[in-house]
């Protein structure tokens, strides 16, 4: 189940790309995955693919949309989301699927 879900979210992401989709990565997320062990590849990776301009701060607007939800955790990141009127793209779809608002 796991090799089979990991295979389909790449295809989504390369869909995305071959479609000229714009990603972005929320700076909470960035943090959260930062937190984790990470090689030098890794580090660059990311450094390459979401540059300071393409992360979105989270603002005020952001921590609204997050209050109005009343949970803990990944609202944040789904706060940016809904603010910017961006999909989510997650590895846990499940955590945010009765974010109301909130794009899968």
């Amino acid at each position: 189940m796991h090799a089979t879900s990991s295979i389909e979210r790449r295809r989504r992401l390369d869909a995305a790309a071959e479609r000229g989709d714009r990603l972005f990565l929320s700076t909470i997320t960035l943090y959260e995955w930062l937190r984790g062990p990470r090689t030098a590849t890794e580090l660059t990776f990311v450094d390459a693919l979401f540059p300071e301009s393409e992360q979105i701060v989270f603002g005020l607007d952001a921590a609204r949309a997050a209050a109005r939800v009343h949970r803990a955790g990944d609202i944040a990141i789904a706060g940016c989301a809904i603010v910017h009127e961006a999909a989510l793209w997650t590895l846990n779809p499940d955590d945010f699927r009765d974010i109301p608002g909130l794009m899968l």
